[in-house]
Formats: structure tokens, sequence, C-alpha cells
């Protein structure tokens, strides 16, 4: 695989932690402020690791946001943007998860939400072509794929 499908497999993962995040803040009662600031957590960490990948850096195993995003600088130095949206983010992936004296809110969960927005949108304009969606080509050839080679069934008789 290369790069540029390894980094696109990272933006994906990372929208759809940010695009969850969304959709529970929206629809969910009460609302789970822990679990949306987790997931926004997670989008900013999956959307700095596809940049490193980007760039012919592994990722590192790491939730510290501010860690990474410095790692991002030394490829663009326009990362200095969100640091202090990462050093808000970087408490949410680990602490939310587990029983801890971390008291978060609607507040919290907005600022959340706003920063991995603002986050995608960055990325999404320093560098499109992660984001772009797959052609009717490529789906085609997925399909036809996934035609030749069936998933097998699983089913228990």
């Amino acid at each position: 695989m290369d790069k540029l499908d390894y980094a696109r497999q990272w933006q994906d993962i990372a929208t759809t932690d940010f695009n969850l995040a969304e959709h529970v803040a929206k629809t969910m009662w009460p609302t789970p402020y822990h679990i949306i600031c987790y997931h926004c957590q997670q989008a900013v960490e999956k959307y700095l690791k596809g940049y490193l990948v980007l760039n012919d850096q592994e990722p590192p195993r790491t939730h510290d946001l501010d860690n990474l995003c410095r790692l991002c600088q030394e490829y663009d130095q326009s990362f200095a943007e969100l640091a202090d949206i990462c050093s808000e983010l970087t408490a949410y992936g680990v602490q939310p998860r587990y029983p801890m004296e971390i008291v978060l809110g609607e507040d919290s969960m907005n600022r959340a939400l706003k920063g991995a927005g603002f986050v995608k949108d960055f990325m999404s304009s320093l560098e499109p072509l992660l984001f772009l969606q797959p052609s009717n080509e490529d789906i085609e050839q997925v399909e036809e794929e996934q035609e030749q080679h069936p998933e097998p069934d699983l089913t228990i008789q």
C-alpha cells in the first residue's frame, strides 16, 4: 500500500470519529459528554497521524496531541495554529474512558467539537488529496474484487 492510501485510511477513521461525535451530540440523551470529547480527541489524533504518514513518518504510539502536533510542525509550521486545540483535547484521550475526577459538560463538549472541526477543516485545506472521495472506477473495482472473493458464511448451524 502506498503512503497516500495509508494516510487516507487514517483520515477516513478520523472523519468517522468526528462524525460519530457530532451524531451522538445531536441524538443521545442524556448527552454523554465524555464519549463525545473522547471521539473528538481520537479524530484529531488520527488526522495528525495521517499527516505524518503522508510525510513518510510512521506515527508514534501515543495519544499525546501536543507531541503529534510538534512532529507535524517539523514538516509545516502552520501546525502551530493547532497547538492550543491539541493541548485542550489531549486529556480526553485517556481520562474520559476511566473513572476519574474529570467533570465534562456541555461547554467542554462544544469546545471539543469546535476544535476537532477546525482540525478537520485545516487538514482538508492543507492536504485536499486526503479527503477525495473514491471515483466510480475505484468503487467498481472494489465491487468486482468482492464478487470474486465473497465473504465466507459464518453462521452457526
